[in-house]
């Protein structure tokens, strides 16, 4: 199998000011790319080959760990955004995010805090249990929930790469600036 990177389902300059268009060209054109490359170099020609990529983020190490997840994370994040998406959760996921967190401006603070509050490279997330608890984790570099067994739902790339060029190191400041552009329809259909 080889994987390859899926358009993204809106203009580069679609999610300005909380992603600017140069941004997305050098996050999701360069950056992405060269994690989708790395994956097909290194699954040539081993077990992984044929593997779904969920299957190979759940049993790699290493490298290929590394670059699998990093290209399913990426992809997971850049498309639960939308130029036009509903702006809050409704549903049984407003209900969860309600039951779990006290509130959704509990559960954004919170969110927010857990990015901020990662030393260095990763990812903060959002997950769904077993039996439906919502839990905010975060994942050092390619870290990933679904290592956890949980069912990701929304993430919040903390790399620098993500935010610099925009918010230099203010970090929670591009944290906050993602809320404006979560398209909370496709993060319910995830639940």
């Amino acid at each position: 199998m080889n994987y390859e990177q899926p358009n993204l389902p809106y203009d580069l300059d679609a999610l300005a000011p909380a992603i600017s268009a140069e941004t997305i060209s050098f996050h999701y054109g360069k950056h992405e790319k060269a994690y989708i490359d790395n994956l097909n170099r290194l699954i040539k020609g081993t077990e992984y080959e044929d593997m779904e990529l969920e299957d190979i983020i759940t049993h790699a190490k290493g490298a290929l760990f590394n670059n699998a997840s990093q290209a399913w994370n990426h992809i997971f994040y850049f498309f639960t955004f939308s130029p036009d998406g509903s702006r809050e959760p409704s549903g049984e996921l407003r209900k969860a995010i309600d039951r779990d967190f006290g509130s959704f401006d509990k559960f954004k603070e919170a969110f927010v805090d857990a990015g901020v509050g990662l030393f260095g490279s990763g990812w903060v997330w959002l997950s769904r249990d077993d039996d439906g608890k919502l839990l905010i984790t975060q994942g050092s570099n390619a870290g990933n929930p679904l290592t956890e067994g949980l069912t990701p739902l929304l993430t919040f790339d903390v790399w620098e790469h993500a935010y610099y060029l925009d918010y230099q190191n203010r970090r929670a400041d591009a944290l906050r600036a993602l809320w404006d552009i979560v398209d909370w329809d496709i993060v319910e259909a995830r639940y």
